[in-house]
């Protein structure tokens, strides 16, 4: 159990903001939020560049990524049990 920590608090930490850590642990649809909202937020971004206030769209994918780093650094302290509890048993969706 303390690998599949491991790994789920590393790809929260470097691949969060796609939401990889959500799909690993089993949990399809925040990952998908996670994905679609940092991919909407990149694109949006992209094409609001054009004007001045559309790089506010670029504030999405860096607070998702934010939340990810969050939460691989919540997955790391915790216990092997009360991980295995909350995020494997009980399929605990955010944070």
């Amino acid at each position: 159990m303390a690998q599949k920590k491991l790994i789920a608090g590393l790809l929260a930490i470097f691949l969060g903001g796609l939401g990889v850590h959500k799909f690993y642990l089993g949990n399809t649809q925040p990952g998908v939020i996670m994905l679609a909202a940092t991919i909407g937020g990149w694109v949006l971004g992209v094409i609001g560049s054009f004007i001045i206030v559309g790089a506010v769209f670029f504030l999405v994918p860096f607070l998702v990524g934010l939340l990810g780093f969050i939460e691989g650094v919540i997955y790391l302290t915790k216990s092997d049990a009360d991980f295995q509890r909350e995020y494997m048993t009980g399929k605990k969706a955010w944070l």
